[in-house]
């Protein structure tokens, strides 16, 4: 018995756990095999072919490239094929005739008492072995088996030599007409499968009807085939190979350029104005990207005056707006005198001061409106956030807009739920919001109901203002929100609007984290609804009320909440 040394078994433990370990791997790599999903495969295959015109001009070479390979190597070995054994032919037709007087003497010198047995295959001997003369020369046309047929012709069956030769019937029956003919078939030869040509011929002997049969077999011209398909198939993949490889270059050259152009277009889009493409020579690419940096160079320059412009905009809204506050407190306090004696005034004059104190009022609430823009516009606006019932000030706004409603014919309906929705807002905002949401509601209303709903979810509460009045066109929700704009500059503003309302609206919800979104068709009126986190600072992503008529036979079929998508004019809230 031979004792094993502590070495010795850490070694074999070693050896068994790295056996175990190649193990796992090996059927690792296997389960991740039969986990591949093809067609998540032939998702990422095509989602690569859409992106890379590199792949494509590849793939699209390599495809043309086994195309003309495959047809060039099928030529060749057709050509080739065919000059082989068109030399075969003729060399064997010319052997069989040699052979054939060869078989004719043999015959002769035979004695005519023996067997018609032996007189053939003393004959057949006569003709060499392998392909070899009996004068010792090389036949040209290869090595061949001769066989010597006497067909049956008087019911005592055909002669054969070799006596287990076969011949095709097809070409023998074409020899006993007297022709010389020949086919290719696939025979034993000398124990091996192989195609081989059968020339046979007729012979002039004292044997009657003795028909010459040589196998020439195919096998050396197989060879030359194969080395030539192997040539042939060798040079085809280093052509594939190559043109892949040139293929892959030349579309680098030309896509490298438009990826950085694409690079450079996604860079400049998010505000690096400096970017541009290198220029290198003076080909089509240069030119391309020569041409690139010139339209950057003057989308930058726009954006830079439009910037400079937005700032002087602001700059001048916001210097009007405060050095407008001191004539126009002067002008309201010499109206307020006026006012107070205007019942020693005659009518006309009454009237006048009447008036003054209208438009008194409206350019006050104009100049309100521009100081809180110019705050928002200066990032100075504030939020004075406590947590309250937004059922008061949705009442509080309606309330404020209900001599509009009232000189309207208009019916404002509220929905509101029974329970308090209690959110972390600037009730302030929010009321100022919804007050200009109705009050333009009213205004387009076309003396329609008007209705005022509010929800709440878990994680936000909506307030839309639906009326059913004219409408908005085709791209114009995206208008709605921009500062003085009007749909219809002709249309009776009761409320006397100052254009900045909406605007001012957009930017309170933004302010508190939220949106501001619209929708509108002509003939069926406009909703208008907003939406803000019950929390401060919370995050959006859905709206417990619907914004479109989709939206809302949505909600009644699945019950579920409205996502909010990107809407012009409008952003969402992150926290």
């Amino acid at each position: 018995m031979t004792a094993r040394r502590p070495d010795d078994a850490a070694a074999s433990s070693g050896d068994e756990r790295d056996t175990r370990d190649m193990t796992d791997s090996s059927s690792t790599l296997l389960e991740r095999i039969r986990d591949l999903d093809l067609t998540v495969l032939g998702m990422r295959f095509a989602r690569m072919w859409r992106r890379s015109l590199q792949l494509r001009v590849v793939t699209s070479t390599l495809a043309l490239s086994m195309g003309v390979i495959l047809t060039i190597a099928f030529m060749l070995q057709s050509q080739m094929a065919a000059q082989l054994l068109s030399t075969k032919l003729d060399a064997a037709v010319e052997q069989a005739g040699r052979l054939r007087v060869t078989v004719e003497a043999q015959i002769a010198a035979t004695d005519e008492g023996t067997s018609e047995q032996s007189r053939l295959d003393q004959a057949r001997s006569a003709l060499g072995e392998r392909g070899i003369a009996s004068d010792g020369e090389s036949v040209h046309a290869g090595t061949f088996d001769p066989i010597l047929v006497v067909p049956d012709q008087t019911g005592r069956g055909q002669v054969v030599s070799p006596a287990d030769s076969q011949v095709p019937p097809e070409l023998q029956s074409l020899v006993q007409r007297g022709r010389v003919a020949f086919q290719y078939v696939t025979v034993d030869f000398r124990g091996e499968r192989a195609k081989a040509l059968i020339i046979g011929t007729p012979t002039d002997s004292s044997i009657p009807g003795l028909e010459l049969y040589l196998v020439y077999p195919l096998i050396a011209e197989e060879q030359t085939l194969g080395i030539m398909r192997g040539i042939v198939a060798t040079a085809g993949l280093a052509i594939i190979v190559l043109s892949a490889a040139i293929a892959w270059m030349v579309a680098r050259q030309v896509v490298l350029p438009v990826r950085q152009a694409a690079s450079i277009a996604q860079r400049f889009a998010n505000g690096h104005l400096k970017e541009r493409m290198v220029i290198r020579g003076e080909d089509d690419v240069a030119r391309l990207a020569m041409a690139f940096n010139d339209m950057a160079q003057s989308l930058s320059d726009q954006i830079t005056q439009l910037e400079e412009f937005g700032d002087l905009q602001k700059r001048f809204t916001s210097d009007v707006s405060h050095e407008l506050r001191t004539p126009l407190t002067t002008v309201r306090m010499a109206a307020d005198i006026i006012s107070d004696s205007a019942g020693d005034l005659d009518p006309p004059t009454k009237r006048a001061v009447e008036l003054l104190e209208s438009e008194l009022d409206r350019f006050e609430s104009l100049l309100t409106d521009l100081l809180e823009v110019s705050r928002h516009d200066a990032g100075m606006a504030e939020l004075s956030v406590t947590a309250l019932d937004v059922r008061g000030a949705v009442e509080d706004a309606v309330s404020t807009v209900s001599h509009i409603a009232e000189s309207a014919g208009v019916q404002v309906e509220l929905d509101m739920p029974a329970e308090p929705v209690v959110a972390e807002v600037d009730s302030r905002r929010v009321e100022r919001i919804l007050r200009n949401l109705v009050a333009n509601a009213l205004d387009h209303s076309e003396s329609k109901p008007v209705r005022v709903t509010l929800r709440g979810s878990e994680a936000a509460l909506a307030v839309s203002v639906r009326d059913h009045g004219v409408g908005l066109k085709p791209g114009e929700e995206s208008l709605v929100f921009n500062r003085f704009w009007r749909a219809d500059p002709s249309r009776v503003r009761r409320s006397g609007g100052t254009g900045l309302g909406l605007a001012i609206a957009l930017e309170d919800a933004k302010l508190h984290g939220g949106r501001l979104d619209c929708w509108g068709s002509p003939g069926e009126g406009s909703c208008f609804r907003l939406t803000i986190p019950r929390r401060h600072g919370g995050t959006l992503t859905s709206s417990p009320l619907p914004l479109t008529p989709e939206d809302e036979a949505r909600l009644v079929s699945t019950g579920s909440p409205t996502p909010l998508d990107r809407v012009p004019g409008t952003e969402e809230a992150r926290s």
